[in-house]
């Protein structure tokens, strides 16, 4: 009899129609699964199977815009979820209302309430680096997960605000640094004194990271009832994966990189990848229609990781979704990168293409845009310059030297984000303002980010604004945002980053962390930015949450932490902040 082994998880959520939303479930062997809700809505679908595992993600119709419903999941007639006796509420889908040309107009005056998701509104959750483990013997050593505590205030609270959708940022589960749990499983399954060790191997091993990260009741129950956008980061895989073409070179000459390289992608299109596409890419998409097709989808997707991981530019993994009048678009900052020195560039050519049409495309139509990036775009200045003087000295601005002391440095201390990729870096910025100009700009244009383990708040200056970080000349007059352009960073959700490098992180803010940076902007050779920022919030050091909220042309900022207090783990407000002025 096939049961439920993993999900619910409610990923997609049409903000168009109001009517459809997607449903991911892992059952224990072949089977139709099929998502009944209170208000007549359904949907189901035969699973797929890949490497023993049996996997379907339904589409959920004729949903009622602007309503609640509680939804079932049903294999055969038998109800597999919500599971017999539990405590926690009633799964459910929200939509929003369908929007007329009326409420566009009222949400352009910006005169909505910012409190809730009401009417016209959306709230987005965001963060990062999520280490799912569950503590040995109680205690953790890096404190109360954010999205556990999230999930258990919830719960505990049907009046509490939840948000309309969740953005994980990368670093969902880590391949290279497993529990002590799923170190046991993996002892029990091969020897692990050969390399890879206690990482993963395969895609079987890759399963218990997902089922420890999303088994946790709480949390269960929360991936059942807010949709969620997802995209990896280096630990998905390993730690600075791709970081440049030498370390790829040593990487693909390592006898298990190609089964877990492999695997990591397979893992990523099956838990996550997907629910990231609308009923209608889905549709369309060749890849998820041969593994349904196929009895056993393990070679087609197989064939299809290789291939990916071989030639970046044969798939996209980022994407674009709509929350009303707010534009998501998520960015790959991982697979699609252009790692040959001389060449070197975050985004492919195509890439590059398809980001500037997402975020160009009709402004008019959004009032915010959010550009969810793994990798923070603006870091702490020293931080960001040492990075854009390693790329130099790696591409051999300093000799042969200089070029193989710089690469040590780059995978010793991980410089691979924008700045490491200069002219990628450029190139994006350019992109940013040129979104947050002129008349139909959008009133907030944001880069979400994760990875640094600590939260922060940056924003670029305004030409006429005094100089502090570099020399870069000021920008055309005529290209003068007319948006707030924001960093906006919330990093990890449950981890934890050394005293050592928090003070470096701090520093890095600091005068005379400039100061060092523009010295070793002079070393390289290699100019200034094209922006200069100021740190605008932060840093914050925890697990933790930011959500924005907005409304209309109006948004605010809150930061919470998860905190140990008399009745156990605890949400704590450390941050509550418009973003926009009131009038």
């Amino acid at each position: 009899m096939a049961g439920l082994r993993l999900g619910p998880l409610l990923r997609y959520v049409d903000w168009e129609s109001g009517s459809t939303a997607t449903v991911w479930v892992e059952a224990s062997r072949p089977c139709t699964v099929e998502v009944r809700c209170a208000d007549g809505a359904a949907g189901s679908s035969p699973t797929f199977s890949v490497a023993g595992h049996h996997y379907a993600l339904i589409v959920v119709e004729g949903l009622t815009p602007g309503s609640t419903t509680a939804y079932e999941v049903l294999i055969g007639s038998r109800r597999v979820w919500p599971p017999d006796g539990t405590r926690l509420p009633p799964s459910t889908i929200t939509t929003p209302p369908v929007a007329t040309p009326a409420d566009g107009a009222e949400g352009a005056e910006g005169t909505a309430d910012l409190a809730g998701a009401a009417p016209g509104g959306v709230r987005i959750s965001f963060g990062s680096c999520r280490w799912a483990a569950a503590p040995d013997g109680g205690h953790d050593p890096v404190g109360p997960d954010a999205l556990v505590t999230l999930a258990t205030h919830l719960a505990a609270d049907p009046e509490a605000e939840r948000p309309d959708v969740l953005l994980l940022l990368g670093d969902q589960v880590y391949a290279d640094e497993t529990s002590a749990a799923t170190r046991r499983r993996l002892a029990a399954r091969r020897d692990v004194t050969e390399p890879p060790g206690t990482e993963i191997a395969d895609f079987e091993e890759y399963t218990y990271l997902y089922d420890e990260s999303w088994r946790d009741p709480e949390v269960r129950w929360l991936l059942s009832t807010v949709p969620t956008c997802m995209i990896f980061d280096d630990h998905d895989v390993i730690d600075d994966w791709n970081t440049s073409a030498a370390w790829q070179r040593d990487m693909r000459a390592t006898p298990w990189w190609h089964e877990r390289i492999v695997s990591g992608l397979m893992s990523y299109w099956v838990h996550q990848h997907l629910g990231n596409l609308s009923p209608a890419e889905l549709a369309a998409d060749p890849v998820y229609a041969a593994v349904r097709r196929s009895p056993d989808g393990t070679e087609a997707l197989r064939r299809f990781a290789a291939e990916a991981d071989a030639d970046p530019a044969r798939t996209r993994w980022s994407y674009r979704r709509v929350f009303g009048r707010v534009r998501l678009v998520m960015v790959d900052t991982r697979a699609a990168r252009v790692l040959a020195e001389g060449q070197r560039a975050m985004l492919g050519p195509e890439e590059a293409d398809w980001l500037r049409a997402a975020v160009l495309d009709d402004p008019t139509s959004c009032d915010h845009l959010l550009i969810g990036s793994s990798l923070p775009w603006l870091l702490p200045p020293l931080v960001h310059d040492a990075e854009r003087w390693n790329a130099s000295l790696c591409a051999g601005a300093r000799g042969d030297r200089w070029a193989r002391f710089g690469e040590k440095l780059r995978r010793a201390a991980d410089l691979e984000h924008w700045a490491a990729f200069p002219e990628s870096f450029d190139r994006f910025t350019e992109l940013l303002r040129k979104a947050a100009s002129g008349p139909d700009a959008p009133a907030t244009v944001c880069v979400l980010s994760g990875d640094v383990h600590h939260a922060y708040i940056a924003e670029p200056r305004r030409p006429d604004a005094p100089t502090g970080h570099g020399s870069a000349p000021a920008p055309d007059p005529g290209s003068t945002p007319a948006s707030r352009i924001l960093q906006l960073t919330c990093s990890p959700v449950h981890n934890s980053v050394p005293r050592w490098i928090r003070a470096g992180f701090r520093f890095g803010w600091s005068a005379a962390g400039r100061r060092i940076g523009r010295l070793l902007a002079r070393h390289s050779r290699a100019g200034t930015s094209p922006v200069t920022w100021d740190r605008a919030g932060g840093p914050w050091f925890g697990n933790q949450l930011m959500t924005l909220t907005l409304h209309g042309r109006k948004s605010a900022l809150t930061l919470v932490q998860a905190t140990t207090g008399k009745r156990g783990a605890q949400l704590e407000a450390v941050l509550e902040r418009s973003l926009t002025p009131e009038s």
